[in-house]
């Protein structure tokens, strides 16, 4: 590669790239909330029909079976999945999957919070996987489907037994709507509408199985619930959270943007349109990586790299050689210089992650866009780097 000092010539129509909040939908406008049932209560006829069109338009694109039950949630995925958690753990020892800042946070909260017993945290480095051979499904398994913040997915969910003991809680947030989900091996699964779908924050999606359901039925955790986390109602799942009626008051504003999304994944073909353009954004973002001298995925593996948050690290033996805050220092002007000159916004690397970008490459983003952008990230690298030699010098 030559050096890319000069600007190149194609910008990005959008330079939205951020890895949450996520782009909204191709020739997305505020035109498209025009019909929110704003003003009027959640519980009324008309919006809570649009709360159940959420929850059965998700069900159709995303194939989940019809014994499932699908819950709008408070809290984004966050609330949806400490809901989970507060609710069914406690009746079994525990696994914990931590590669990334989320796997961790549910290890704290599990471990600090709850404060359970027999609990063990797999742990392994920002772009790899911890042994999935080594997981115990006599227990309950938590983990996330793709590691939002290291660019590490689970290649399937092969490695999930049928017949497993303990349920499995899948924080899925960065692959619904991307990936393909086996719901047959996923207890509980949790994302938020701001993520591939790009909708607004906020609102969480929670999706339970017959044997979670039997789960919360059968199970009263022993510490004090708060009204926000309640799924059960009398020893019974509250079946009202699950058609529409929501825990708390919901955005109608948010919730019409979310209908308008879920209309736009149907109207190009669905699931499988919608993990086709994933795959080509990431296509267009690896065959950079192929010919770059400074840039490569933080994640080794390619069975583990994730088609969505793709997060990439510097090669260059220059940058390997400055002190771990230098190397900090640059990255962070990398993607600063691609957003000043309006290329790419939020690209940096997560704040615990290894220094170098995160690129959102999910279905709501422009091939053509990542296309225009990859030239402009060895002129900012580059930039970037003659701009310390001058200061050195």
């Amino acid at each position: 590669m030559t050096q890319a000092t000069t600007k190149p010539g194609i910008r990005p129509a959008s330079p939205l790239f951020s890895s949450g909040p996520c782009a909204k939908r191709p020739g997305w406008s505020l035109e498209a909330l025009g019909d929110a049932s704003i003003g009027r209560s959640h519980r009324a006829k008309g919006p809570k029909t649009k709360l159940q069109r959420v929850i059965e338009d998700s069900r159709a694109i995303l194939g989940i079976p019809a014994d499932y039950r699908i819950g709008i949630v408070p809290a984004s995925d966050t609330g949806a999945f400490e809901m989970a958690m507060w609710s069914v753990l406690g009746a079994r020892t525990i696994d914990i999957l931590a590669w990334e800042s989320f796997g961790q946070g549910w290890a704290t909260d599990v471990v600090q919070q709850l404060k359970l017993d027999n609990v063990r945290v797999l742990e392994a480095d920002y772009g790899a996987l911890p042994d999935l051979a080594a997981v115990d499904f006599t227990r309950d398994v938590i983990f996330t489907w793709n590691g939002t913040t290291s660019g590490v997915r689970v290649p399937n969910g092969d490695w999930i037994p049928d017949n497993r003991a303990g349920l499995t809680l899948c924080d899925a947030t960065s692959a619904a709507f991307a990936m393909d989900l086996p719901w047959d091996k996923l207890d509980i699964v949790t994302w938020s509408w701001q993520k591939v779908l790009g909708g607004e924050a906020q609102h969480g999606m929670l999706v339970l199985s017959p044997r979670a359901v039997e789960r919360l039925e059968s199970y009263a955790p022993p510490w004090p619930m708060p009204k926000i986390f309640r799924l059960t109602k009398g020893g019974k799942l509250n079946e009202d959270i699950f058609k529409g009626s929501t825990i708390n008051t919901p955005s109608m504003l948010c919730v019409e943007d979310h209908l308008d999304a879920l209309e736009w994944s149907r109207e190009i073909g669905g699931i499988d349109a919608l993990i086709a353009r994933s795959n080509a954004n990431f296509g267009v973002i690896e065959a950079w990586v192929a010919g770059s001298d400074w840039a490569a995925f933080l994640a080794d593996d390619p069975k583990l790299r994730s088609t969505t948050s793709v997060c990439l690290k510097v090669t260059d033996s220059w940058f390997a050689a400055l002190p771990a805050d230098e190397q900090a220092a640059i990255a962070k002007a990398v993607a600063s210089r691609l957003d000043d000159e309006g290329i790419a916004f939020d690209i940096g690397a997560y704040r615990d992650a290894p220094p170098g970008l995160r690129i959102w490459a999910g279905a709501t983003v422009e091939q053509a866009d990542l296309e225009a952008l990859m030239p402009w990230l060895d002129w900012a690298y580059e930039t970037v780097k003659a701009a310390r030699a001058i200061a050195v010098a």
